[in-house]
């Protein structure tokens, strides 16, 4: 076994026996990889406090290929402890973390760490978790082959005129091709691409009315729903929290 150091997150634990963990890390130098984290739940061990999920940092890691490998000491470049503490927070960041691992599975990317990171950041620094959350699921359907078009109509390829976004159609859809959708705002139509194109490293402010925030978002969850095959847990939970703050 090679001694590496990688920098990652945690994206899921897994209990195995009563004192040892399997923890699932998204790494930029080696893309998904298992870790045994052999004695983690003990009092006293040195991985108790860091072999969990949505742990950010640098890996000590007795590395094998395709197997899974054996930590040995983890040093936090971020706790991001804003999100620890909402529950609204950790329940985005949790779809974030498990989305991220269902895209990298697909198509491992260096990018893909880079937007998760970032991601959790702007979380972390207080920014709308919705709209944040929302970017990257665009920006992920790129990784996942699935683009949708939101820089010509999806049907006839005329640049102008466009007047909606259709998921079943793929994207946006100009009034000549239009026929039933309902009819989104013209900043909805603008901010799609907006959020394909932003680097989310860079985001300072935020500002986005409601009626363009659910757009996007009901846009971008029938998108998913049919053309990713990604179904997962978290995000069932997340639209159960938005029914009941709204």
């Amino acid at each position: 076994m090679n001694l590496k150091e990688v920098t990652g997150i945690i994206v899921n634990e897994t209990n195995y026996g009563e004192t040892s963990k399997i923890l699932n890390v998204i790494t930029k130098e080696k893309g998904l990889i298992s870790l045994m984290a052999k004695g983690c739940k003990n009092i006293k061990s040195p991985l108790r406090s860091t072999a969990s999920k949505l742990t950010f940092g640098t890996f000590i890691i007795y590395y094998k290929e395709n197997k899974i490998s054996t930590l040995k000491e983890v040093t936090i470049l971020d706790n991001f402890i804003n999100i620890k503490k909402d529950i609204s927070k950790i329940s985005y960041a949790t779809y974030i973390l498990e989305l991220s691992e269902g895209v990298i599975k697909q198509n491992n990317n260096k990018h893909i760490f880079e937007l998760l990171i970032q991601s959790l950041k702007k979380i972390n620094e207080g920014f709308d978790p919705l709209i944040i959350m929302n970017i990257l699921e665009l920006k992920y359907l790129e990784f996942l082959g699935v683009m949708p078009v939101i820089d010509a109509c999806t049907v006839c390829g005329k640049k102008t005129g466009i007047v909606t976004l259709s998921s079943y159609k793929g994207g946006y859809v100009c009034k000549n091709c239009y026929t039933n959708e309902n009819i989104v705002s013209d900043k909805t139509i603008k901010l799609i691409r907006m959020f394909y194109y932003v680097d989310i490293s860079k985001i300072s402010k935020i500002d986005i009315n409601a009626k363009s925030k659910n757009e996007i978002n009901i846009f971008l969850d029938d998108y998913y729903s049919r053309y990713t095959g990604l179904y997962l847990k978290s995000k069932k939970f997340i639209k159960n929290l938005q029914k009941l703050t709204n």
